[in-house]
């Protein structure tokens, strides 16, 4: 069997979402692709946003390529299917315009949330729900409505909608030997604002222990797992011979688990520098001493709240004071020497905003960047889209919570890296339609 992986060549014009623009790791594809290889399949890896590549050259390699499976995600990256575009508009163009006899795959937080909705916009024949790579290789050699997650089209025109979510063993995971991706082409440093480098996307852990309302995660990528050290390891030491000095952990929430400070220790010894995602209350003075071992430069740390009330309301589960917490960011800024660190907001009722202000610029005058506080999109499938709305999510999903959010913003609130006339789903989405038609 032959499968095609097509990361698109992302277009955020008109659209809400606030997640990075530049170009990142489509590391579920990159799993994905090397599971088939390993199984004996072939296999075509096209990164069009990396390459920077039209949409006609797109369809040329495909075509050339005949697969039997196409597979494209709904969101760039799984760096950002916790914060995806909430309209469907690129992949719907990709599956219509890449003409070829291959069964159409859709992964991503879409297909995980609202797969009836996924199949009739887009065009597919399968979504999958939940965690893609071992699904996908299932495809080629199981009865489809026995592999978890796997939503489909009767031949009687019925759908096929799995109760189930597809999920990955973590060991399972080889590591990626990065061959069949042009890493020298991606330059992108995830969340760093200075100097210069060459970077990249790994992961070391898979999902999150806790359980914030606000948090898009629940229908993929949820439970806690770390991969193999030596694993990660050896993707780093591949990036490394390849050019690579920053690395960019997508983890959820890094900083959980018992084998973090062993890869941590073993990073000291690389001439590699490293970012991401965490809570600062998984960490100390020596921990954190240990990240300025590491040659960390990047640390953004989820605060949501500057109130012991305002993170409960958002069940954050922190027992650290508000106090701790700004010794703990000021720490990492000036004694651990963590160049950039970063505390975020979301905006609740429980922070007065004079307070706000006064705990922003403290940090600040330490060096600490603070968010403003923002307004949470309530993402179907979370916490948050329950508790709004009150049901689970259905066809209307995706519109419903973006009017929602629509509504939280006068015009000059919108974030500086967001479109300042953003469009509804309606509008994004119905040049595809009409073009469908």
């Amino acid at each position: 069997m032959k499968f095609a992986f097509v990361n698109p060549n992302w277009s955020f014009t008109g659209s809400t979402y606030f997640g990075c623009r530049d170009p990142h790791y489509p590391l579920e594809l990159l799993f994905a692709a090397q599971k088939v290889e390993a199984a004996g399949h072939k296999s075509l890896l096209v990164d069009a946003q990396n390459e920077n590549l039209k949409l006609e050259m797109v369809r040329e390699l495909v075509a050339a390529f005949d697969p039997d499976f196409l597979v494209i995600p709904s969101a760039p990256s799984y760096l950002f299917w916790r914060c995806p575009p909430p309209e469907l508009r690129v992949p719907m163009e990709y599956f219509r315009s890449l003409e070829t006899r291959a069964t159409k795959v859709c992964i991503g937080p879409h297909a995980s949330a609202t797969p009836t909705t996924v199949l009739q916009k887009t065009g597919a024949d399968i979504v999958i729900k939940g965690e893609p790579e071992q699904a996908i290789l299932d495809l080629a050699s199981q009865p489809w409505d026995q592999i978890d997650g796997i939503c489909y089209r009767e031949p009687d025109g019925g759908l096929h909608i799995s109760a189930t979510l597809a999920t990955v063993d973590m060991k399972t995971l080889d590591a990626l030997d990065f061959k069949n991706y042009n890493v020298e082409a991606h330059a992108h440093r995830h969340h760093v604002f200075f100097g210069e480098g060459r970077g990249a996307e790994l992961e070391f852990a898979r999902g999150c222990p806790w359980n914030c309302y606000f948090c898009n995660k629940q229908l993929f990528r949820n439970k806690f797992r770390e991969r193999p050290v030596n694993a990660v390891l050896a993707e780093i030491d591949a990036l490394i011979a390849r050019g690579v000095n920053y690395i960019y952990f997508i983890d959820e929430i890094f900083g959980v688990g018992k084998n973090v400070r062993i890869l941590l220790e073993e990073i000291t010894n690389r001439n590699i520098s490293i970012g991401f995602q965490t809570r600062i209350d998984l960490w100390d003075e020596e921990s954190l001493d240990l990240l300025g071992r590491a040659r960390c430069i990047s640390m953004e740390c989820g605060i949501e709240s500057i109130t012991e009330a305002g993170r409960e309301e958002l069940n954050k589960n922190c027992r650290m004071t508000t106090e701790r917490i700004t010794e703990l960011l000021i720490y990492a800024k000036e004694r651990a020497g963590i160049p950039w660190v970063q505390g975020n907001l979301i905006l609740t009722d429980k922070d007065d905003k004079n307070e706000i202000a006064r705990w922003q610029e403290n940090l600040k005058s330490h060096g600490v960047w603070v968010s403003e506080p923002v307004p949470m999109f309530p993402f179907p499938g979370s916490p948050l889209y329950e508790q709004t709305f009150g049901n689970l999510p259905d066809d209307e999903a995706w519109e419903r919570a973006h009017r929602h959010y629509m509504s939280l913003f006068h015009e000059s609130d919108w974030s500086d890296i967001q479109d300042q006339r953003p469009l509804s789903i309606a509008e994004l989405e119905s040049t595809q339609e009409k073009a469908a038609r």
